[in-house]
Formats: C-alpha cells, structure tokens, sequence
C-alpha cells in the first residue's frame, strides 16, 4: 500500500497509511483493546495484504485516528476494523468521521462492495442496533496464563478429560483430524456444513474477521497460517481453529493466543481446545492471555473445565462478540 494524501473534510485531512506510519499510528494506539491490541504485530502485514484499505485521519498534520477494511465476500463485502482514536479526541465524534469517510472511499475504490460488516466486543446499544442487522453473536472465555504453568495446566486438563469422559485422553484426542487445505475446502464449501456445525450466521469467524463460506474467502484465511481441526472429514459436528500466539502490549509485553470453537458439543470442545493448546506449548512464553470464542451455550461448561490449576484464572468475565452488517 502507498500512501498518500485522499481527501479532507472538516479540518482533517485523510490519507492513506503506508510502513512509515507505524510509529504514530503506535502513539495514538495506547489503552486499546484493554492492552490486546493486535495491530502492532499486523500492521506491516496490513500494509500489503490484498484488497485491504487502511485510513489515517489528520489534524494540523498530526495523526488523530485510524480505520481499516478488507474486501471479502467474492467483492461485495468490507469487514470493518481496526479502528482507534489519539487519546486526547475519543468520545467527540471522531469516529464517526473517519468510518464516514471510509464507507465513502471504499464505494469509489471498489463500486461492488454492497454491505459491510464489524464486530463489537461490547453492547453496541440500542441506537446501533436498530440502524444494523445483527449477524451473529459469540462467547468468549478469556484465561491467563504463566508460560512456566503451562504444561502442568495441560496435565490438569487431560486428567479432568479422562475422568470426564472415561476414556484416555489420547484416545479422545485421536478423533480430532488437523485438515489440510482441501479437506478444509471440502468441509467450508459443503452446503450443509452450517446446519451440521451450527455455525453462527452461516459464516466462519476467524477472531473477530466474520466471512461468508465462499470460494474467495478460503484465500483470505489461507494467509492466516491458521490450524485446524475436526471430528470428521465427512460430516463433521465440530470445527476449530487457533491462530498462531501473537505479541501483545499487555502489561509490556505478552503473547496473545486466539482458539475459535464451533459447534455445541461439550465433549468435543474440551477436546478441541486441548488439542490446540498441546500444538503451540513450544511457542508459549512469559504471560500468555488465551481467549476461546464459542457458542453461548457452551461457556459455562467451558469454564468450569479450565478453572482447575494453579497459574490460570480468569482475564475477563463472560463477553460476547457481536457482529453487525449494513448496506454500505
């Protein structure tokens, strides 16, 4: 992406972000996310991802705000995300201002695009809800964890398991499949898959990116360098995946590890989540924040399963995501 100057409105001007503008989009970025800002470690990578826009708002030359879209959806679709405001202008509208300007700029730079999308980590309100339509909602059981506690959690987790299930814990586990990219084209690009797995809003949620299971999309999460497993290749009831542990800001530096979870299955979401807590113990190091993103009904099961070892309590009470689209 290069940068460059492409409008200006109501005292700020709008350009497009480009690598050298790491350092002050990082000074606005302080306190956002609650210290799980993922855009430290994405940011380069945004900048030449395909079909991604990224916006910088401008006053008096000084960087006041950032929003970002990517276009996926075969084309008609801009999931929003990204978005941050310099401390000193949150809670005066700004937001606003830059999320109308990259609505409009997107529908010149792309006139196919017809709905976007994003996702809420809070109650979007009233106000918002009755101008979007809700797309889906998911739970979330946010855990952290010391590296140094880690395999002994893992210990704890396949001991509970094996009591819970009656089986040895290897012998769950061996059900799991880790898909490879056409097992995984297979199962996404299945019609029934939706039904089978109950995936909220009928699209796959990677964090907090929502996508339609279309052929373009697989391309999009192929970047991802993303795991993931399933109960089975022909008709499966549960899908999972984990992306890679990240760095964070969290409390000067943490790693940040995401688990999405589908399906309503108890046993299979024990089974799921530690199989892909066993895939990256090699990479866990220093302080670990773990969220897990799931059907509502299955958070409750899940966090009576992970609260069970010394070195892990709870980061977060339950929240949800929530996910909005509206016609662009």
């Amino acid at each position: 992406m290069k940068g460059g100057k492409i409008g200006e409105s109501g005292g700020l001007t709008f350009w497009l972000a480009s690598p050298g503008d790491y350092d002050d989009v990082m000074a606005i970025s302080d306190g956002i996310y609650e210290g799980n800002d993922y855009l430290p470690h994405r940011y380069h990578s945004w900048m030449t991802e395909p079909h991604r826009v990224v916006i910088l708002a401008k006053r008096d030359g000084k960087l006041v705000a950032l929003e970002s879209g990517l276009i996926v959806d075969g084309g008609s679709t801009v999931v929003l995300e990204g978005l941050r405001v310099c401390p000193r202008e949150r809670d005066q509208g700004l937001a606003g201002v830059i999320i109308r300007f990259t609505n409009q700029y997107i529908r010149q730079l792309y006139p196919n695009v017809k709905m976007k999308r994003s996702a809420w980590g809070k109650d979007p309100g009233p106000k918002i809800l009755a101008k979007y339509s809700l797309l889906a909602k998911r739970a979330i059981l946010s855990l952290q964890i010391e590296a140094e506690a880690f395999d002994a959690y893992l210990f704890t987790l396949r001991a509970k398991l094996e009591h819970e299930t009656g089986t040895g814990s290897l012998e769950q586990e061996s059900r799991l499949v880790v898909l490879e990219e056409e097992q995984l084209r297979h199962i996404l690009l299945d019609p029934g898959v939706s039904s089978q797995i109950e995936l909220p809003g009928d699209v796959i949620i990677q964090d907090w990116q929502p996508l339609k299971l279309v052929e373009s999309n697989l391309e999009v999460l192929r970047r991802r360098n993303l795991t993931w497993l399933a109960d089975s290749l022909e008709q499966p009831t549960s899908l999972s995946l984990h992306t890679p542990p990240y760095p964070i800001p969290y409390r000067a530096g943490s790693l940040c590890l995401n688990i999405n979870l589908f399906g309503t299955k108890p046993d299979l979401a024990y089974r799921a989540l530690l199989a892909h807590m066993e895939m990256v113990r090699g990479e866990i190091q220093g302080l670990v924040l773990m969220h897990i993103y799931m059907h509502q009904s299955l958070w409750g099961r899940l966090r009576a399963f992970c609260e069970c070892s010394v070195g892990v309590k709870l980061y977060h009470g339950y929240w949800e995501q929530t996910f909005l689209e509206h016609k662009l």
